[in-house]
């Protein structure tokens, strides 16, 4: 769900890079006031996992298209909607510098349809009444397919909105929605299923880790074991799994290609933007500058080494930028409390 630059106007984008840095202003707020320490490391290993989650692109039966789990849920349930969304923001800032996943202008709207319609509406709204310590795994799984048909719904929804207003292209937009939605149901119902069951094991292993992040009692279970396995999830994921991706074109790729949209003239802002992206993007397209794509029809599962290297590195930058995050907020959080010495006489 990852849109371009090429279908927003300026106007838009930079109406939603204010919201969606409003929205993260307010986050990093309310995280000032809570003093789980073991937040920030996690923010940090779960945001490189999803990262690389998000590298595994799966074939939609009977579409032609194929879809990603976002992950904004399953940040949501294990560290709370606050620490979730600015997690999020990590994965995707990386993702649009880094590998030019994502345009520069439109990293707000991807922000708000990614990471505000699952951690602030989809959760609190469909998952969270129904998942919690005591509730029967099918109770589980209902919230957790509930929540993340909701918010890949909602964000679906939000691309059509967003281009609509943008009114940059000659865009039907009633098709558009009549393909992206219904793909995007399948990816929720997919998704879905994968967080119920990460949730369900975790509720059996660590309970405490659904409670919004952080054990109640830090000194009381460690929470290396957990940080270790993420962490070997993500690199596992981001460098070997991500081989076996599907190549067909995502979910919103095929929807335009289907309604057959031409991206509109790009004016100037567009073309600034595109060259900064092309060159901070060290890793463009999550492949070494350069590698060309093989003729004919791509090879599956596709080894490379590009694509490992992209997925390490991208889930440990992700990884540092989520735990500079929460390092940050925790320091001010303590300089916020620490006694300001009074000012001497004059």
């Amino acid at each position: 769900m990852h849109m371009s630059d090429a279908f927003l106007s300026p106007a838009v984008g930079g109406a939603m890079l204010a919201a969606s840095g409003g929205v993260a202003s307010v986050a990093a707020r309310r995280l000032r006031r809570r003093p789980d320490e073991g937040r920030v490391a996690l923010m940090g290993v779960l945001g490189a996992f999803v990262f690389a989650a998000q590298m595994v692109n799966f074939a939609i039966p009977g579409t032609g298209s194929s879809g990603h789990l976002a992950g904004g849920l399953l940040l949501a349930i294990l560290l709370g909607p606050h620490a979730a969304f600015l997690t999020m923001a990590s994965v995707l800032a990386v993702q649009a510098f880094v590998f030019a996943d994502g345009g520069l202008l439109a990293l707000g709207c991807n922000l708000f349809n990614m990471g505000f319609c699952a951690c602030y509406v989809a959760y609190p709204l469909a998952c969270r009444p129904l998942v919690g310590r005591e509730a029967s795994a099918r109770r589980l799984a209902l919230g957790a397919v509930a929540g993340s048909v909701l918010a890949l719904q909602l964000g679906a929804l939000g691309v059509v909105v967003e281009t609509a207003l943008s009114g940059a292209s000659a865009l039907p937009l009633r098709s558009f929605a009549l393909l992206l939605l219904p793909v995007h149901l399948a990816i929720g119902i997919a998704e879905g299923l994968v967080t119920g069951a990460v949730v369900l094991f975790l509720r059996r292993t660590r309970p405490e880790l659904l409670a919004g992040g952080a054990p109640a009692a830090p000194g009381r279970r460690s929470l290396r074991p957990v940080l270790v396995g993420a962490a070997l999830a993500a690199a596992l994921v981001g460098g070997v799994v991500s081989w076996f991706a599907s190549a067909r074109p995502d979910g919103l790729e095929w929807s335009l290609a289907r309604v057959g949209a031409a991206p509109p003239a790009v004016d100037r802002l567009h073309r600034l933007l595109e060259g900064l992206q092309a060159a901070t993007a060290l890793l463009p397209g999550y492949a070494f500058r350069g590698d060309a794509a093989p003729a004919g029809a791509a090879p599956w599962p596709a080894p490379s080494a590009g694509t490992t290297a992209s997925g390490i590195a991208g889930a440990l930058l992700t990884l540092g930028l989520a735990v500079a995050v929460g390092a940050a907020l925790r320091l001010a959080r303590r300089a916020d409390r620490s006694p300001r010495t009074p000012a001497g006489p004059p």
